[in-house]
């Protein structure tokens, strides 16, 4: 994983800077440089390496900003090439002048680099509803499921869109409430995730707050921890939060509800099958299966599993992230069908590392599981 992510850092840096080196040469001599001279082919240099060397470190908000503009530049500059091959030098008109000239002064790639990047930082610090309704013949009546997923609080996200969302989250009366991970994350100081929990722990709910652990509640990925496991196990019972891992409950006569333990970094060989979770189970009820990652929905289907619910994938936070891993065949985001276990996928109530969202948006879940009457 390192490897690759070595490589992948080293052909984006690369490709990035000779892309650079060539379009500031290109606005260079539009504004009236002597590219020749020795002293603008050395400011032209240095003016590639800065921001290529900037995009080293790829978790970074700076890296992802000249990314955006040069992406910008790259889009317009295709436009440029596609329009003129198209309607020919002889055909040229007064639009087709205006957006060459606007393209190679660099003011239209910037704005539209602007424009995306202000976007995404909006984007970040608005949280809507996703609203799905299933219909059921295993159960009688109704549930409402509240489904929240990534808050990686105290990080990326202010603090206070979610503290003030709480009342619209409440105003959905769920009545089961279901946390999907990353709640908190490295970044998160221990004060931050007492704060998170309590507000969590007093969200309504008629059958309980249950909650299964993301690949960064725990704090895996530093060395220099804000809180150990069994305060983060302590602050999670103390506000009636139920942990489901590798676990389940049976809520009401026609209701079954699991949580499994995080797949963390692909490795599966540490938490229970489906199988094994389910054992004893009548998987003639409806089960939903909270599973922090997208992933085993054949597994769960062959169990019976009804829904899982996942989050992890932040619906590609970052475009075009969420359509190459939906390409790849990643459940990236939304609803999907694997025989009969429909599985929804979340972006997420917030973020990760980049305090922009310029893919999918923040949200939390509402599933209307309509039975019978």
């Amino acid at each position: 994983m390192f490897t690759m992510y070595i490589i992948i850092m080293l052909v984006i840096v690369l490709a990035a800077g000779i892309y650079i080196f060539f379009r500031l040469r290109r606005l260079l001599e539009f504004y009236g440089a002597d590219t020749s001279s020795k002293r603008i082919k050395a400011v032209n240099i240095i003016l590639a390496v800065i921001p290529a060397l900037f995009c080293m470190v790829l978790f970074s908000n700076t890296a992802v900003i000249i990314l955006h503009i040069t992406a910008a530049f790259m889009l317009f500059d295709i436009i440029a090439y596609a329009t003129s091959k198209i309607c020919g030098k002889k055909q040229k008109g007064m639009v087709q002048a205006a957006l060459s000239w606007f393209s190679l002064s660099g003011i239209l790639p910037l704005l539209t680099a602007l424009a995306v990047i202000v976007y995404g930082y909006y984007n970040m610090n608005n949280i809507r509803a996703a609203e799905y309704i299933i219909n059921t013949d295993k159960i009688t009546g109704s549930y409402r499921i509240l489904f929240l997923s990534d808050i990686h609080y105290g990080t990326v996200q202010n603090k206070k869109v979610l503290q003030d969302k709480i009342s619209v989250i409440n105003s959905h009366q769920p009545d089961i409430v279901i946390l999907g991970g990353d709640i908190t994350e490295e970044g998160t100081s221990k004060e931050e995730m007492q704060e998170v929990f309590k507000l969590l722990g007093g969200l309504e709910n008629r059958y309980g707050i249950y909650y299964v652990y993301g690949n960064h509640d725990r704090q895996p990925y530093t060395n220099h921890r804000t809180y150990t496991d069994e305060e983060l196990v302590q602050e999670i019972s103390q506000n009636g939060i139920t942990v489901l891992e590798d676990s389940y409950i049976e809520i009401e006569q026609d209701l079954i509800l699991a949580g499994r333990a995080d797949a963390t970094m692909g490795r599966t060989s540490d938490r229970l099958p489906p199988g094994e979770i389910l054992k004893g189970a009548d998987k003639d009820k409806y089960i939903i299966m909270a599973d922090h990652q997208p992933v085993e929905a054949s597994e769960n289907n062959k169990n019976n599993v009804s829904l899982e619910l996942s989050g992890h994938t932040h619906g590609g936070q970052i475009w075009p992230a969420g359509l190459v891993s939906g390409i790849a065949g990643v459940l990236n985001y939304g609803e999907y069908k694997e025989g009969n276990c429909k599985v929804i996928v979340s972006s997420g109530v917030a973020g990760w590392t980049y305090s922009m969202r310029t893919g999918k948006h923040c949200e939390y879940v509402v599933i209307d599981i309509k039975g019978k009457r």
